[in-house]
């Protein structure tokens, strides 16, 4: 049934109500959406002027993105795959059940873990990411800075202590290794290392405080934090563990060709060191 509008149609599934336009539902004409619309399909019901029918709602919106657009909006705490097939063969959408049914589109999942060692002076982080476009952003944004060494015995009353940056150790394109607080072994250069990691400014020497900052930043980027266990008591090691739950993951489909698009930055993935 539709509306006032002709071209308008509005459907029941399992109670919730959707409302396009009829062209969309006729998208592929051998579906049971377009047979539903000439009425000889038996599992649509015409109820109060719209078309029902017992089926899952919050799946069908998936169903009608892809009517609409050839595209299928999955949202990152997706895992539904085989709900969303079911679906899609109800509906008799052969296309999509093809591509729904590759392993290939299954979400990758983000992954990030950061490695702290506690020690007494120092602290050693070691940050592990499954995607390398993470490690680049947060490479942009932690910046390590060392006092130097100084003969000047006035040097405590300076107003100043004399700072050089410190480059970021890099073992592969997915971690990177730095560390801070104060260290006196043989051969140090340096007095103390600071950590700042953008957008916050300031300049941290405590590893806790920079363990604390670094969680922080990690949660507002759309990580959630999902384990953590002691990896050495006696090197006092700590791993945490990390997933992304925020980065859409968009499957377009045209005709009969797909492509995939994920947001690999966050609104933060360019900023700048200053």
């Amino acid at each position: 049934m539709t509306t006032g509008n002709k071209d308008v149609v509005t459907l029941n599934v399992g109670g919730q109500k959707f409302t396009t336009l009829v062209s969309t539902l006729r998208r592929f004409s051998d579906s049971k959406l377009a047979r539903m619309l000439d009425g000889s399909d038996p599992e649509f019901r015409v109820v109060n002027g719209q078309f029902f029918v017992d089926r899952d709602g919050s799946l069908f919106k998936y169903i009608l993105d892809y009517l609409r657009t050839r595209q299928v909006f999955l949202p990152p705490d997706f895992f539904d795959y085989e709900g969303l097939t079911r679906e899609a063969e109800f509906y008799e959408i052969r296309v999509l059940v093809d591509y729904l049914s590759k392993d290939s589109i299954r979400q990758r999942l983000e992954i990030l873990e950061v490695r702290f060692s506690l020690q007494d002076t120092h602290s050693f982080f070691r940050i592990f990411c499954s995607y390398s476009s993470t490690i680049e952003m947060l490479a942009a944004r932690i910046c390590v800075f060392a006092e130097q060494v100084s003969t000047n015995w006035n040097y405590a009353n300076q107003p100043q202590k004399p700072m050089a940056p410190v480059p970021l150790q890099r073992p592969s394109h997915h971690d990177l290794v730095f560390h801070c607080g104060t260290n006196y072994s043989a051969g140090e250069e340096f007095a103390a290392r600071y950590v700042t990691i953008q957008p916050d400014d300031r300049k941290l020497i405590n590893g806790t405080n920079v363990l604390g900052l670094l969680v922080d930043i990690l949660l507002k980027e759309g990580f959630r934090l999902i384990g953590t266990r002691t990896v050495s008591s006696e090197e006092k090691v700590e791993c945490y563990t990390f997933e992304r739950i925020k980065r859409p993951q968009i499957l377009t489909f045209n005709d009969g060709l797909r492509t995939e698009h994920a947001n690999h930055q966050t609104k933060h993935g360019k900023t700048q060191r200053k």
